[in-house]
């Protein structure tokens, strides 16, 4: 059995973004949540809802990111809005 980093889905308000992705990266998100789905045992889903959890979970793994976070530099000039 794989040792993944992203578990359960979990549904949030979203935010609309537009991205383009490179056809090698599609092929790895698809290989990805069908990898996902076996282990998991749930139905395979849409290998693009797996870019926002693997993006959350690179952020929350980032200890540069959070040293600046915890330094407040992170948030400067860094407001979306």
């Amino acid at each position: 059995m794989a040792k993944l980093k992203l578990g359960p889905l979990t549904e949030d308000k979203p935010v609309k973004v537009t991205v383009e992705l490179s056809g090698q990266l599609h092929r790895d998100l698809t290989a990805y949540a069908e990898l996902l789905a076996r282990e998991s045992g749930e139905p395979a889903v849409d290998p693009v809802r797996l870019i926002v959890p693997m993006l959350e979970r690179f952020i929350a793994t980032d200890r540069g990111f959070a040293k600046a976070r915890r330094a407040g530099r992170a948030e400067e000039g860094c407001r979306v809005q």
